[in-house]
């Protein structure tokens, strides 16, 4: 079983299956900065479409072409390898010349456009991405796919970590550092492990809401995070002011993203992050100790701009999403992907 299988669905398991990723370009992500380049500073910025290629191998590639170490090559977010997509890069010169950047180009990368940055890109600094997916070889029942589409683009969908966060055995090598089984050197390959863990938590108490239905629902001593930034508030009492702004998209449910300190829950809230992390204690505790922070997570992703075509036995799908979020779990409400 995979780690997102067993989740439970807000919407219902769909009755209709499809295949994704049967071409690249059946899916196709363009990042949104959300900001513009300054056009001048120490930094380049290169904008890439690749296709069914790595984001950290280009980094690598851009690297080695500028004469700069890895680190000093950066982006603000990885894009899925069997797709098409575009992104940007920076890349810190100092008094170091520019190459000529069209030596990267080939089959698999483009570059785009060239443009100075007075900073280094970073990590999760992007407004989100622009989606266009297509479905194909539909089979089962399809009569209800218009249905979940309008009810997703209403209501959106639970904020689940994808089923890319976790790859093949990431949960398992978090297991085996937790346990003293190995010791990892490379800072990425830990980076995704602790991720991995921490989001496997987060997935358990986004589960259980879904189960319950409160998902997209106050609960008694909720955080509430308000859309479009990370600050939060405590939720004491569900009053009609609260539920209005939820309904409204202005505020959402969150759920814990473990690390030291206390959860800043309360009563219901709090009893059911609780509950999760004693099951995860392993990961509770391998996460502490590798000093992560309390954090939190909206439990509801909102689907912006949803359009869709539906043909004899193919979905085309168009939206965006913030940054952080998972377009396969939009598709997971909407049909199995085979």
């Amino acid at each position: 079983m995979s780690a997102t299988e067993h989740l439970a669905y807000a919407l219902g398991k769909p009755e209709a299956s499809g295949v994704i990723r049967s071409q690249p370009e059946d899916f196709q992500v363009d990042e949104d900065l959300g900001f513009e380049l300054t056009g001048e500073g120490e930094h380049a910025c290169l904008h890439i479409r690749k296709r069914n290629a790595n984001t950290d191998f280009i980094a690598k590639q851009i690297a080695r072409l500028a004469g700069v170490k890895n680190m000093d090559v950066s982006y603000a977010g990885l894009k899925d390898r069997n797709a098409v997509t575009t992104q940007w890069f920076s890349i810190y010169l100092s008094s170091k010349p520019e190459p000529d950047w069209t030596q990267l180009n080939c089959d698999e990368v483009e570059v785009i456009a060239v443009k100075r940055h007075n900073r280094k890109l970073r990590r999760g600094s992007l407004k989100g991405n622009h989606f266009k997916l297509v479905v194909r070889e539909l089979q089962g029942d399809t009569s209800l796919l218009e249905q979940r589409l309008q009810t997703i683009s209403n209501s959106g969908v639970p904020n689940y970590f994808g089923e890319q966060r976790f790859g093949r055995d990431n949960l398992a090598k978090a297991t085996g550092l937790f346990n003293a089984e190995f010791k990892v050197k490379d800072r990425n390959k830990r980076s995704m492990y602790l991720s991995a863990a921490r989001s496997a938590i987060f997935n358990e108490v986004l589960s259980k809401r879904v189960a319950a239905a409160s998902w997209n629902q106050a609960v008694e001593g909720d955080l509430m995070m308000l859309d479009g930034s990370h600050s939060v508030f405590s939720v004491e009492t569900v009053d009609d002011e609260i539920k209005r702004r939820i309904a409204e998209f202005d505020i959402h449910p969150t759920g814990s993203l473990w690390g030291r300190g206390r959860l800043a829950t309360a009563a219901a809230a709090q009893q059911l992050e609780q509950q999760c992390a004693d099951s995860f204690a392993l990961f509770c505790d391998g996460l502490e100790k590798a000093g992560m922070k309390q954090e939190r997570r909206a439990l509801r992703l909102p689907v912006s701009n949803l359009e869709w075509q539906l043909d004899d036995n193919s979905l085309s799908l168009s939206f965006f999403l913030s940054s952080g979020s998972y377009a396969t779990s939009v598709l997971r409400e909407i049909v199995l992907c085979r």
